[in-house]
């Protein structure tokens, strides 16, 4: 499914179904960039089933706000809509993968 920024308008709509993580990460945060990094050498080539959507702190504050973002990179995985878990810091592909097994 690949990866894509979102924005606070489209975030209950995007996280409604399939396997879902969401990225809240900042331009300026060096581990952010390395999770990112992560995601897109190790996911998403190997788990096309699974959609990475991407919400940069700076540009959506209030979404940030709602789930209680202090700490990025913070990524929060859904399930069919539900939420799964939410893992904070720097979180090696296997880890993520095994909250959805």
């Amino acid at each position: 499914m690949g990866v894509r920024n979102i924005t606070e308008a489209e975030y209950n709509e995007a996280i409604k179904s399939g396997t879902v993580i969401v990225d809240f990460w900042a331009t300026w945060c060096g581990p952010c960039k390395m999770q990112g990094a992560l995601i897109d050498q190790k996911i998403v080539p190997d788990h096309p089933e699974i959609e990475v959507l991407k919400v940069n702190v700076d540009e959506e504050p209030g979404l940030a706000a709602k789930f209680g973002i202090m700490s990025i990179p913070t990524l929060i995985l859904y399930k069919d809509g539900k939420f799964i878990e939410q893992l904070v810091g720097l979180t090696k592909p296997d880890e993520i993968l095994a909250r959805f097994a």
